[in-house]
């Protein structure tokens, strides 16, 4: 676990430090210096290219990572990196020419309830295939073991960018309507930047040339394709339908929201870059209880670290809610953010559930049976977009957060049943339940009381005092050892422990 410990900490630090740009963005400046409208219209660009992505990368960052270590010689990798790169042109130009050719039916059926889309819609396919290379490099880069740049990039360099764009618009250096063209540019530019890094790490020798097990590739392929877009259908199809049905001001308020509780999921996306080369490398070896261990290791740390992430957010939800609300003028405006509480709470308790299976995923788009396990993705992805068509219509954001709940809840239970039955691995321990009681007990304490200060400073104080009884329960009770050894390590650096 060195590497996992010592590339997971550093992802786990620049993606927090990510989040905090983005909360500062999502908080307080997004609805205050663009508005809900332009707010919302951003918000809608970035998750349409986000879904559409998988399909334009045809799946070959998940593919790349998975074959890779499979290939012996320097030239069968190097023509394996060429064919990840250049493969997903084939689909990309036919997308490309055929959403050209049905341009205004396409336009009409996205507008028909939002006008403001219509002058934006050709940035939606831009910002999407930058995303699929980006997505390509930096799977190029996992391989080697280099996940923290593209980390950075990802996590830090996008926000930050947004960050400066958004200070640009306080001060009138671009328009509101320039930064949603600008936000495109970034994307470019991040393609670029990890392009070249990736580069720079092993030279590239491009040649079209298909791989010798191109069929095995190609299979796993189609079904990658179809996982990333369950994925990315349940994470943002809710705001691509939202605007088909409310006008487009309610994605801002759902996306507050949705990103508070994302934060939720962040010790999983940073542990998941260097945890699933390591667990495609186990499972192509077939060592079970190496796997075993593994399995349990990531799914109590990720419950301890999460629990810890989720109660800070949840006992804190009121006073934080109170700051993003406060830069803003409309009384009625107000009210519809403050609407978001409900949704942070479904929202964050389904990613709280699958945080704590650990590399559920990566365990399963390793074995043969991944076919079985993305059907059943699609099959839920189905009933999500049926599930928001019934609620979104009468409940709006509020619908949409609990035909998410619902659908992830569904799709993680399945995922997990999948494995424990066919591959015989289980990721609970008796800690598991210690854990769940703990953080149960600790929310019931802390909730229902606020201090009566300025909504920050009550903020700062609640999380210290929740903070030290958190730590100081699960380190007593041993719940993870792991986590029990890095504190341990922490005492003795500062000569509290000997």
């Amino acid at each position: 676990m060195g590497i996992v410990l010592n590339q997971s900490f550093k992802n786990t630090i620049i993606t927090y430090i990510g989040f905090a740009i983005g909360g500062i963005n999502t908080i307080y400046l997004y609805p205050v210096f663009l508005g809900a409208t332009y707010y919302g219209l951003s918000n809608y660009i970035l998750s349409f290219a986000n879904v559409i992505m998988p399909l334009f990368a045809i799946g070959m960052q998940n593919t790349l990572v998975k074959f890779y270590s499979q290939y012996n010689t320097d030239e069968e990798r190097s023509r394996f990196l060429s064919f990840t790169v250049l493969f997903p042109l084939l689909l990309i130009i036919p997308i490309i020419l055929i959403g050209i050719f049905y341009y205004d039916e396409i336009l009409f059926f996205l507008s028909k309830k939002n006008a403001i889309v219509k002058t934006y819609i050709w940035l939606i396919p831009f910002i999407g295939i930058c995303m699929a290379y980006f997505e390509i490099f930096y799977a190029w880069l996992r391989v080697h073991f280099h996940s923290v740049f593209g980390n950075f990039i990802k996590e830090v360099g996008l926000r930050s960018a947004s960050l400066f764009l958004l200070i640009g618009v306080y001060y009138d250096w671009i328009t509101v309507e320039g930064f949603i063209y600008a936000t495109a540019v970034v994307y470019l530019l991040a393609l670029l930047a990890t392009m070249f890094y990736a580069f720079s790490i092993q030279k590239p020798n491009f040649q079209f040339k298909i791989p010798e097990n191109t069929k095995e590739v190609l299979t796993y392929t189609f079904y990658i394709i179809l996982s990333g877009s369950v994925a990315n259908l349940l994470l943002d199809g809710d705001k691509i339908m939202l605007n088909q049905y409310k006008i487009i001001e309610n994605i801002a308020f759902y996306s507050v929201a949705t990103y508070i509780a994302l934060v939720i999921s962040v010790p999983s996306r940073a542990m998941h870059q260097i945890v699933y080369p390591i667990t495609a490398k186990l499972m192509h070896e077939e060592k079970h209880d190496e796997m075993d261990v593994l399995y349990k290791k990531t799914s109590i740390n990720l419950q301890v670290v999460g629990g810890y992430v989720m109660l800070g957010i949840f006992v804190n939800i009121n006073m934080l809610y109170e700051i993003i609300i406060q830069g803003l003028k409309n009384p009625a405006e107000k009210e519809l953010y403050l609407s978001g509480i409900s949704v942070v709470f479904m929202i964050g308790i389904s990613k709280y559930f699958d945080l704590i299976l650990g590399n559920n995923n990566a365990i399963i788009f390793n074995t043969k049976y991944y076919r079985t396990v993305l059907f059943l993705g699609v099959a839920l992805v189905a009933l999500t977009v049926v599930l928001n068509m019934i609620f979104i219509p009468s409940y709006g954001i509020m619908g949409s957060a609990f035909a998410t709940l619902l659908s992830i809840t569904m799709y993680s239970l399945s995922k997990l049943f999948f494995v424990v039955k066919k591959l015989d691995l289980f990721p609970f321990t008796k800690e598991t339940l210690y854990s769940v009681v703990l953080t149960l007990v600790l929310f019931l304490v802390f909730y229902f009381w606020e201090f009566p200060f300025n909504p920050i400073i009550s903020i700062i104080l609640k999380s210290i005092l929740l903070t030290f009884a958190y730590v100081y329960l699960n380190y007593r009770f041993v719940i993870s050892i792991e986590i029990n050894q890095v504190i341990d390590k922490t005492l003795k650096k500062l000569k509290i422990l000997k």
